[in-house]
């Protein structure tokens, strides 16, 4: 039995508030709280009822007014509820306040989102970055934490950081920061070496992102092989995996999966997860797999595209993956991408040739007789080519190579059939 079906579903309220004033990624509305939901059942429990309420404004101490907040109470009250989970973010204050009115455990959306991603961490350095982002979110919260930090029994929230940690003072959790970024910084040290060594062996870095559960994971699976375990849940990959795939005659390339993005990701996971996500600036190219099946798609792929441009790498070429087409009755057609289907493979040729080209690589095989009196074009070849085989005849050295479509033009004169 795993760890899931171990822990007994907590029955959760959801609450989201709804402000003119908001920014985008601030408001609630239907759309969010169904992710809320899925969330919810993601991180092992059971969403059983919800609460959308339209304000002009906040208000300062209970968020969502103290006669909705009564509403709340009797709803969780009725439902027999363990907590009442926000859509929104909560300020301290807010928190203390909300829970004092309710008589329940209350959380908002980023330490569910935390809660999620600390059970989803598998390796060194995914739980790092997660334990970080905890502390970060708990830092400025210490005061207005009460019920959530004395849950013994464990649940939704009170994964990471046990109760004992943080009953020490502010200085005990900056200490641990700080430690916890010098580790990290490591870690991409250890990066920058490895991604040192790929540039030597001359093998384009593609980076598979997306909206989370768009189907990235199964994706990887398709190309390579990878074998990696991929679930209908959200937030499903948070250690990245790196495999190598041959896209055509002339070019093998490393495909590398990434943790999906959603709507309010939590600032601190994009800081925290930079060691991982800093990868996706330097890329060759990205692979940004969206879920066609899903009615919001086109707002999930917008998501995308921002927090890639957050992160620095807008610029990078980019193929649109448009992914479980097997899924769709009608199938739109895209001229800016590729239909696919990461469960079936269908469309895998089409997605190795948009590969091939958006790497802009246009490589030729090429047989060359370069003369002895021409040494140069041979180290010219040995630094921007694939040289495959080289021979010494009596005329010239004889080369096989992979060449690009410049390097192609200048090695006319000394091609051979």
């Amino acid at each position: 039995m795993n760890e899931m079906q171990e822990i007994k579903k907590e029955k959760v309220i959801l609450v989201g508030l709804n402000c003119p004033i908001f920014k985008e990624d601030e408001t609630s509305d239907e759309i969010t709280l169904a992710e809320l939901a899925a969330l919810v059942e993601t991180a092992g429990g059971e969403p059983l009822a919800t609460v959308l309420q339209n304000r002009p404004a906040p208000d300062a101490r209970t968020f969502i007014g103290e006669g909705k907040c009564e509403e709340v109470r009797a709803l969780a009250d009725a439902h027999e509820a363990d907590l009442i989970i926000f859509d929104n973010e909560l300020s301290p204050s807010q928190l203390r306040s909300l829970e004092e009115l309710t008589g329940h455990t209350v959380l908002d959306r980023p330490a569910l989102i935390l809660d999620i991603f600390a059970q989803r961490a598998r390796t060194g350095e995914g739980k790092l970055q997660v334990e970080l982002a905890q502390y970060q979110y708990i830092l400025p919260r210490l005061a207005g934490l009460g019920k959530a930090m004395s849950r013994l029994g464990g649940g939704i929230g009170t994964r990471g950081p046990g109760e004992s940690k943080l009953e020490s003072d502010r200085r005990h959790i900056r200490r641990r920061i700080d430690k916890l970024r010098s580790e990290l910084e490591q870690v991409r040290q250890v990066r920058a070496v490895q991604r040192r060594q790929r540039k030597k062996t001359e093998l384009p870095m593609v980076a598979i992102v997306g909206y989370t559960n768009a189907g990235k994971s199964t994706l990887l699976n398709q190309l390579t092989g990878a074998g990696i375990e991929a679930n209908d849940r959200l937030f499903d990959t948070l250690d990245p995996t790196t495999r190598k795939r041959r896209i055509s005659d002339t070019q093998e390339v490393l495909l590398s999966d990434t943790v999906g993005f959603i709507r309010k990701l939590p600032h601190h996971l994009v800081s925290a997860f930079k060691a991982t996500l800093e990868e996706l600036q330097y890329a060759d190219l990205l692979l940004h797999v969206v879920d066609i099946s899903d009615p919001l798609w086109e707002s999930q792929a917008a998501t995308v595209e921002k927090v890639i441009g957050q992160l620095g790498a807008g610029e990078i070429p980019r193929v649109m993956v448009y992914n479980k087409a097997d899924r769709c009755d009608i199938l739109p057609h895209f001229a800016d991408g590729v239909l696919f289907s990461a469960r079936t493979g269908e469309g895998t040729e089409a997605l190795l040739h948009a590969m091939e080209t958006a790497l802009g690589r246009g490589k030729h095989v090429m047989q060359l007789l370069i003369p002895y009196s021409d040494g140069g074009v041979l180290d010219m070849l040995h630094r921007e080519s694939e040289v495959r085989s080289v021979e010494y005849a009596e005329a010239g050295t004889l080369v096989e190579a992979v060449v690009d479509d410049k390097t192609c033009g200048r090695m006319q004169k000394y091609k051979v059939e």
